[in-house]
């Protein structure tokens, strides 16, 4: 394992900012073959996603030490983009409050972000694949899966070998140009953000299943030797497909079902109480068969926010 810094920006009132990458493998003849780069946190608060680098570090540092990387395959892994956020618990930059990841490829020139980015971009750029794990948009829990954005260049072949349950399809919004991973596919990187339930606490076990679908996926990439377990075989999902299901009422969120729940149509899935009475007033209910993918774990929701999101069932 080598380490090395990948940028650095003098603070006024702070140590100096690092972003600092570690190497793995490409030792033989002293030839280095880009293989694979993966990326941790980008935000202040995305603590799973930088224990996840964490516990694929101290595994690669094994495998490399019992030759297990194959032939001159090089492994890029930069655990942390946003360092300084996470020491003061912000969610994004401290000074203008700008998100790493909409400022892709970046500016040498530009705001510290953009800057950021532009470093970070020079230096996992020519890998063959790209692996971002990420953090999701909406707050809640859902099944841990992988994601691409519909590029044109996406490959759910190669995104079926990481073996985890789902592989989602997003259709692009306005914001994805400013992305990791994005920004990798336009360049020739097979990329690809791995999703798990939580961000701002440690989950052991979807830290594992991470960490496991990784080292699966690099292994039959023909990076690494390492035995594994077959995982899923995963099923292949639109966005668009997922059936949202939305809270009539507001008030106090008492969920009754869990994530990966199979549920059938007419089930109550929620109860809405009042704040004040501690009555039920309302009830979220399946309206089609499905799988559940997604939750709210607000202790409040509002009247027509997302409650829900289900894998309608092909038979329906």
């Amino acid at each position: 394992m080598k380490k090395e810094i990948i940028y650095s920006m003098d603070s006024g009132f702070r140590e100096e900012f690092q972003v600092v990458g570690y190497r793995f493998g490409g030792k033989e003849a002293g030839i280095e073959e880009k293989a694979a780069c993966i990326v941790g946190s980008m935000r202040g608060n995305e603590y799973q996603q930088l224990y996840i680098c964490a516990m694929l570090m101290n595994r690669l540092a094994e495998l490399e030490e019992k030759g297990a990387i194959v032939g001159n395959n090089q492994i890029l892994i930069i655990p942390s983009l946003n360092n300084v956020s996470m020491n003061v618990e912000k969610r994004f930059w401290t000074s203008d409050n700008t998100d790493i990841n909409r400022q892709f490829p970046g500016n040498e020139q530009g705001e510290p972000t953009s800057r950021i980015a532009a470093a970070v971009m020079k230096a996992v750029e020519g890998y063959r694949y790209g692996i971002q794990f990420a953090s999701f948009y909406k707050d809640g829990e859902f099944i841990s899966h992988v994601r691409m954005p519909e590029t044109g260049k996406e490959s759910t072949s190669l995104a079926n070998l990481f073996g985890l349950p789902y592989v989602m399809v997003a259709k692009q919004r306005s914001f994805d140009s400013k992305t990791l991973n994005y920004n990798w596919q336009i360049r020739g990187t097979e990329a690809f953000s791995l999703y798990t339930s939580n961000t701002e606490k440690v989950d052991e076990a979807q830290a594992r299943q991470a960490v496991s679908a990784v080292l699966r996926f690099l292994t039959r990439m023909g990076i690494l030797r390492y035995n594994c377990h077959n995982g899923y075989i995963a099923s292949i999902l639109e966005e668009n497909e997922l059936v949202n299901i939305k809270s009539s009422s507001a008030g106090f969120f008492r969920k009754l079902v869990h994530i990966n729940d199979e549920v059938k149509r007419g089930d109550v899935l929620a109860e809405i109480i009042d704040p004040y009475l501690g009555n039920t007033i309302s009830e979220i209910h399946a309206p089609v068969d499905g799988i559940l993918f997604y939750s709210s774990r607000k202790p409040i929701i509002l009247q027509n926010s997302i409650a829900f999101q289900i894998i309608k069932k092909l038979h329906e």
